[in-house]
């Protein structure tokens, strides 16, 4: 059985499922939920309606908004690819529901370094790939401002040219030596607003121009620091002899038509990555130029720059000017998703309502309220961290303070109901609404310690246990303050009765001050221990490729036999008969003797498995899989039947809510944030687009 196959087949195989024992398939919607915000790319305005805008994302999605950036819609999936960037937009000023993007992918793999030209003459809603672009790596698009069905676009392997608005292309860039071996990578293309003869093209090189529609082509160096990416070039619409351009080595001005260039002063070099320009509409004087460390200003024609918005982190993908309204600045950023400026461009703010491009590694709920879930995330820096939802993922907060843009790979509640967060460097737990680091309590190790005795000594009644575990605490608790910060990278947290555990890149730790402080379980060999999981008495942890258990709340440890068939562990659960469940890319396994025997769940055949978890409320066991990586899947841990739900979404772990309004599931999306099933306390009229 293959749950990566088409969608059609999977009904009728899963029909055939219920006949052989497995549950009817779940047929509830589901709905994306954020935390908003993410990465942002590319803005595009509608000619016929100023308040009307797309934008662009990097995985794919096209959003829109008709109230000039309040809120954000779904439009569509481009290709349906996770891996498309949409850097450029346009749109049809005779019929805004014509539409162009330009999008390339990025990957490791240069094969899959593609992307190509797509058209929707619906608004958007449907799109068919351009035939001629098809697996172009699409960096640059413009229209020319004299004739909107005169198209350019700059590729890796060129610049092409439509007349026909976007329908048919043809390559004007040199295609022989030695001149094609320059004019390529083409990042940022320019027309003359009143001669589209006249084009600028800005390659991982350096700027070439042509004056006759890409017959002869002449390279734009004077004045330029050579070896210069040129992210950026604009045209000045009134005055086109000025000509500004931002490269890697900072922004240039030429006011003879880029025959010479004066490069711009007043922004630092550590700044001088400026990925875009953009004039005001109803004031050319003013430039503001998208940097990686910022915004900047000019309001002299590129002479001064001034420093408006910007920090260690901010990099601006782009800008948006309202022509209607200079005072309203929109900023397509890395992580922090879109910022609006009403005062044109003094102070910024988060405008992100509806547009989500998180990517979520680590999910945990209040142990004491169900309905509040935290979410780590990564990538997203100071604008990432920790988001907090007191109602189930309908309304998000940030919870950041004190983790420094630290990336958090897990998360859990301590015995007292504190959350804790694994980051990359470090445990930290939340004081209020600041976190703060977690620490070893001494160099020594758990077992040996003179309040904890060797663990071959250790009693085996319960109640002996308990005095153990308790002496063990007492040690962990420091009365001074911790002298030495956690600095691993905590890969998985779990918590059993009144203990923690920690899978760390060196080695197994516990806590028993609620994560307060940690100490290393010496009878676990030091290495990486990437998973943990806990039920009850029994603790399981995992390395890539080595299993370790205790049954008897972590007093003593037993190295166990991974399942033969299983080359690599991708994750882990214990249920509450304190069977084992071990997961990876070979599929499902669990064990009901401590590890002696592992067998599969009848009628499910999954592999890459992504997450497994223990729902104790439901008894059962909650699985994705990149093998079929729209589904989700619920085991009964008792009877191991199977039940499966097609959310819609890539989603990469599954977990389960209780809310007083009734309890319902979560999906954890690859970079779409939270998917919710069939949320019931959401008037179904004000639910967001289904995908």
């Amino acid at each position: 059985m293959n749950f990566g196959m088409p969608k059609t087949c999977r009904f009728l195989l899963f029909a055939l499922l219920y006949v052989a024992g497995s549950r009817v398939v779940s047929a509830l919607p589901w709905y994306p939920f954020g935390p908003d915000g993410g990465d942002a790319r590319a803005f595009a305005q509608d000619p016929s309606d100023h308040t009307h805008l797309y934008l662009g994302t990097t995985n794919g999605w096209l959003y829109q908004t008709h109230d000039n950036g309040v809120t954000w819609i779904r439009v569509t999936k481009i290709a349906q690819r996770d891996d498309l960037v949409l850097d450029h937009i346009l749109v049809d000023p005779a019929d805004s529901r014509h539409l162009l993007v330009g999008a390339h992918s990025v990957s490791p793999d240069p094969s899959r370094n593609d992307g190509g030209i797509f058209v929707s003459h619906d608004g958007g809603s449907t799109w068919a790939t351009v035939v001629q672009m098809q697996g172009q790596s699409i960096r640059s698009m413009t229209a020319t401002p004299s004739s909107w069905r005169v198209v350019l676009a700059g590729s890796l392997q060129g610049v092409y040219r439509s007349t026909d608005g976007g329908d048919h292309w043809m390559r004007i860039s040199p295609t022989e030596p030695p001149l094609s071996n320059e004019i390529h990578n083409v990042q940022s293309l320019a027309v003359d607003p009143h001669d589209p003869n006249i084009i600028y093209a800005g390659t991982w090189h350096l700027p070439w121009k042509t004056v006759d529609g890409g017959k002869t082509w002449e390279n734009m160096k004077q004045g330029i620091i050579d070896d210069s990416d040129v992210f950026s070039i604009i045209v000045d619409p009134k005055k086109p002899s000025t000509v500004y351009l931002s490269a890697c080595s900072g922004i240039y001005k030429s006011e003879n038509t880029g025959t010479s260039f004066v490069k711009a002063q007043g922004i630092p070099s550590d700044a001088r990555r400026t990925r875009v320009l953009h004039q005001d509409p109803q004031d050319l004087d003013t430039v503001f130029a998208g940097t990686t460390l910022g915004l900047y200003r000019s309001t002299d024609a590129g002479s001064h720059w001034q420093l408006m918005m910007g920090d260690s982190t901010l990099i601006v993908n782009d800008v948006y000017v309202d022509p209607t309204n200079p005072r309203h600045v929109l900023l397509a950023t890395d992580h922090g998703g879109v910022l609006v400026s009403d005062d044109g461009g003094i102070l910024f703010r988060h405008s992100n309502n509806g547009f989500t491009q998180r990517q979520i590694v680590a999910y945990a709920s209040d142990p004491h309220h169900q309905a509040t879930i935290y979410l780590g995330v990564v990538n997203d820096k100071q604008d990432g961290g920790v988001f907090k939802s007191p109602d189930g993922g309908r309304n998000w907060t940030q919870m950041s303070d004190g983790l420094a843009g630290r990336d958090v790979l897990s998360l859990a509640g301590a015995p007292d109901g504190t959350m804790v967060a694994g980051t990359e460097h470090g445990i930290f737990r939340l004081a209020g609404a600041v976190w703060v680091p977690s620490g070893r309590s001494d160099v020594s190790t758990l077992q040996g310690s003179a309040a904890a005795p060797p663990s071959k000594a250790v009693p085996k009644t319960a109640a002996a246990r308990r005095r153990v575990m308790a002496a063990r605490a007492a040690v962990a608790t420091p009365k001074a303050p911790v002298s030495q910060e956690l600095d691993d990278r905590i890969f998985a947290l779990a918590t059993a009765g009144n203990s923690m555990y920690a899978a760390t890149s060196t080695g197994l730790l516990w806590s028993g001050s609620a994560g307060e402080s940690w100490r290393h379980i010496s009878d676990v060999p030091a290495g990486e221990w990437r998973f943990v999981a806990t039920n009850k008495s029994t603790v399981l942890a995992g390395q890539l490729k080595a299993l370790t258990l205790s049954t008897d709340d972590g007093s003593t440890w037993k190295s166990i036999v991974m399942p033969q068939e299983l080359k690599q562990i991708a994750a882990l659960a214990v249920d509450g008969a304190g069977e084992l469940w071990v997961s990876g890319r070979q599929g499902v396994f669990y064990s009901a003797d401590g590890g002696i025997n592992w067998r599969t769940v009848k009628y499910l055949e999954v592999n890459e498995v992504t997450s497994l978890f223990y729902d104790a409320g439901g008894n059962r066991i909650l699985l994705t899989a990149d093998s079929s990586p729209t589904w989700a899947f619920v085991i009964g841990a008792g009877d191991k039947v199977v039940t499966p739900s097609d959310t819609g979404w890539h989603v990469q772990m599954l977990r389960p809510v209780e809310n007083p309004g009734g309890n319902f599931l979560v999906g954890v999306s690859r970079i779409d944030g939270i998917i919710v099933q069939s949320p019931v306390w959401v008037d179904s009229a004000t639910l967001p687009a289904r995908k």
